[in-house]
């Protein structure tokens, strides 16, 4: 799974950038690699999400953590950041029979933040 976010112009960013590009390098490849065993490989990119990491960030403040919260939404095109369940739905639907002919994909679930 890679992280999904706005190209970003800090110096420090290009490891993380190189860390994405390679992810779904390594899925493009593997999908060529692992066809004949009948394995399927994917990339699911998230957005903002709602777990205790994310809002550990702010601290233990609860009116703080809800700021970040806030801040985050603010930056996602559908305006709102996304619930855990959201990403592992993605998750279960590209390991399902009804994304069979998925290969080599990555699915961005970021409302919007990645194609806007």
């Amino acid at each position: 799974m890679s992280r999904v976010g706005r190209p970003a112009l800090r110096p420090e960013s290009w490891s993380t950038a190189a860390s994405k590009a390679a992810v779904r390098n390594l899925a493009r490849r593997w999908t060529l690699d692992l066809k004949e065993r009948g394995i399927r490989v994917n990339v699911v990119s998230p957005g903002p999400v709602k777990t205790p990491g994310l809002v550990g960030l702010a601290g233990p403040d609860a009116a703080r953590q809800q700021g970040l919260l806030d801040y985050m939404a603010t930056q996602v095109p559908i305006g709102r950041v996304a619930d855990p369940d959201q990403i592992a739905k993605a998750v279960a639907f590209l390991a399902s029979d009804d994304a069979s002919f998925v290969a080599g994909a990555e699915l961005f679930v970021d409302g919007g933040q990645a194609q806007v």
